[in-house]
C-alpha cells in the first residue's frame, strides 16, 4: 500500500481522483467510482461533488 495519495492520470476518467483513491486503498476502481456516484447522488448532493473537485486540486499540487 502507498503512503500517500496521489492521482492516477492514466487510469483516471475526469481527474484520476477515484483511481488514486483506489491505488491507495487497494480496491477495484469501478467500486470506488460506484460509492462516489451514489453518495453524491443519495446523501452529499453538491458537496459531494465539490469535494471531488477540491480532492483533485490539492492532490495535484
Amino acid at each position: 500500500m502507498n503512503d500517500s495519495f496521489t492521482l492516477d492520470r492514466r487510469n483516471g476518467k475526469i481527474m484520476g481522483v477515484c483511481a488514486g483513491l483506489s491505488n491507495r486503498i487497494s480496491v477495484d476502481v469501478t467500486l470506488i467510482r460506484i460509492a462516489v456516484v451514489l453518495l453524491t447522488l443519495c446523501a452529499l448532493g453538491p458537496v459531494g461533488l465539490v469535494a471531488y473537485l477540491l480532492a483533485g486540486w490539492l492532490a495535484e499540487g
